[in-house]
């Protein structure tokens, strides 16, 4: 890569933003290409984790080793409540922070609305409302999820909670997958994360509501409806026409809980670290991300096959030990889940794919808000190949 060269990055999530940030840093010309016409626009003020535990650094310290500053709005959170699927309640802990919670959209305060500013300090160019069709050079695409593999929906709003956060399991409230309700400075965002039955989301975002309202006291004022998707998938090389894709575009996502903002951020960063000093990102990310994403794929299967029965026994290991040091050790690649793997990347799809969203008499957040239509690339680009 010669120093007047202009990089292209095709997408203003978290991932495209965190690598224009340090290719600009690094010395580089970058162009980011985002065809909506804000930051964060798949987000509604939303409260998320940005997950501590797959890593043994924190979070924070890894952005900052990046140079990529924590100046958004977060809150550690080092404990909570998780509820099994009979209603019974377990106190977690861990001795460091289990996640930070942040928030996500266009507004003040947000990591989008961080990240953006970042890189216009930088010295990035933001070009907003430009639905790339071509593009030269070289180029990292950040476009964000091509399918929905699980969806999020429920509702924000105002509230005279404590602090606090919650998560329930069930497949009644969350089939697949978990629920959650989180609570900081007067706001609120309850949610049913479902990885299968898209198409029942009212009935289990309303039974999700109800539980926690039973179960955690919720109270909510002014509530606003929200939802979002996410899609999960292991690439081979994560690269398409040559270039580098990243974040939610590569399916770079966890697939036990859903979990992707640091993987995202992650290989941002990794992609331009490969840009400025010719290292291979396939070589990069397979090292930093594959182990934790390879892990979450025999979870996802052990979690589909233990049921509701297994989801009790883990809450009750959750409760009786540190809570960050176990889920750390849940997302390391032992010698017993590489065994399990062939067999778990066979299956995984499967509870995966959602036969009930077919796009038809579907009301699923993805049904109504999914980006169903990729941007068009060059045409030189696509015959280069699709994401491997």
């Amino acid at each position: 890569m010669t120093q007047d060269a202009k990089i292209t990055i095709v997408g203003a999530g978290p991932a495209g933003l965190a690598c224009a940030i340090v290719l600009a840093r690094g010395g580089a010309s970058v162009v980011v290409r985002e065809w909506k016409e804000v930051v964060g626009h798949r987000f509604h003020d939303d409260f998320q984790g940005l997950e501590n535990w797959t890593r043994g650094t924190d979070v924070l310290d890894e952005l900052a080793v990046a140079g990529i500053t924590a100046d958004f709005e977060h809150h550690a959170f080092d404990r909570g409540i998780v509820f099994d699927p009979t209603g019974h309640h377990h106190r977690v802990r861990g001795r460091r922070p289990l996640f930070y919670l942040v928030r996500r959209g266009p507004g003040a305060g947000t990591l989008d609305r961080a990240l953006l500013a970042q890189a216009r300090a930088a010295g990035v160019e933001i070009r907003f409302g430009d639905r790339v069709q071509d593009f030269d050079g070289a180029g990292v695409l950040a476009t964000g999820p091509r399918e929905a593999d699980v969806i999020a929906a429920g509702h924000v709003f105002e509230t005279d909670m404590a602090d606090g956060a919650w998560l329930a399991l069930g497949q009644d409230l969350a089939p697949g997958g978990y629920a959650y309700l989180l609570v900081r400075n007067g706001r609120g965002t309850v949610a049913s994360c479902m990885f299968t039955k898209f198409r029942d989301q009212a009935k289990h975002v309303a039974a999700t509501e109800e539980f926690f309202r039973a179960h955690a006291a919720l109270r909510m004022h002014n509530p606003r409806a929200f939802g979002g998707y996410g899609n999960i998938r292991l690439p081979r090389t994560a690269l398409q026409g040559g270039h580098p894709v990243i974040g939610e575009h590569a399916g770079f996502q966890d697939a036990l809980a859903g979990f992707g903002m640091r993987h995202a951020i992650r290989s941002g960063v990794l992609a331009a670290q490969s840009l400025l000093s010719g290292a291979d990102y396939t070589t990069l990310w397979q090292a930093e991300l594959g182990p934790a994403l390879r892990a979450g794929i025999v979870n996802r299967w052990v979690f589909n096959l233990a049921g509701e029965t297994g989801m009790g026994f883990a809450t009750d290991r959750l409760e009786r030990r540190d809570a960050g040091d176990l889920l750390h050790r849940v997302y390391r690649l032992s010698w017993l889940k590489r065994l399990a793997l062939p067999v778990a990347l066979r299956r995984y799809r499967t509870p995966l794919a959602d036969p009930s969203c077919n796009h038809e008499s579907c009301d699923c957040v993805w049904c109504r808000h999914g980006d169903h239509s990729q941007p068009a690339m060059s045409q030189s680009n696509r015959k280069r190949g699709e994401l491997a």
